[in-house]
């Protein structure tokens, strides 16, 4: 297996990854449609302008895995008191058939060699339920992080707010 650095020709490439990710996750069809077109827009410009990074593995010539990375912009913390960015990891993917060869692993391996090049020394991911055992195999730990969808615009005087 060979391993090279993400470009802006890989657009596409990554697309479908990220796509077959979240469809391997349980994702319907009707969110990866709406989804697809957006990621596009949102990705094209981060390639260009190397914000979004990362690598992709090959069989011969022939794309079989690939990782995405970002730099994100996070006030010092307990986790990172010193460091005002944050290491974050998105798109893991590697072919059903290629799986289970350490692919992954290699890409977290070289995820993190990227990560301390840039001076970055905390990073974060969110793992599917497939994805936790092999993070966790790879020393990472769960945090407190919680989420909530945000509904559409509502009306701050419902709370009391005056402008």
């Amino acid at each position: 297996m060979n391993f090279r650095t993400l470009g802006e020709q890989d657009l596409e490439l990554i697309c479908r990854h990220r796509e077959e990710m979240f469809r391997d996750a349980g994702v319907t069809e009707e969110v990866l449609r709406a989804m697809k077109p957006h990621f596009r827009a949102w990705l094209g410009p981060k390639l260009k302008d190397g914000s979004y990074f990362g690598f992709l593995t090959f069989d011969e010539r022939r794309p079989v895995g690939g990782i995405g990375l970002l730099l994100i912009d996070w006030p010092p913390h307990h986790f990172h008191p010193t460091g005002d960015r944050r290491g974050y990891v998105l798109n893991l993917f590697v072919e059903p058939a290629y799986r289970r060869r350490g692919l992954a692993s290699k890409l977290m391996h070289l995820a993190e060699i990227e990560f301390a090049n840039r001076g970055i020394g905390f990073a974060v991911l969110h793992a599917s339920a497939k994805g936790m055992p092999l993070y966790s195999e790879l020393g990472w730990t769960r945090t407190s992080e919680m989420s909530k969808q945000i509904e559409k615009a509502q009306d701050t005087a419902a709370v009391g707010f005056e402008s």
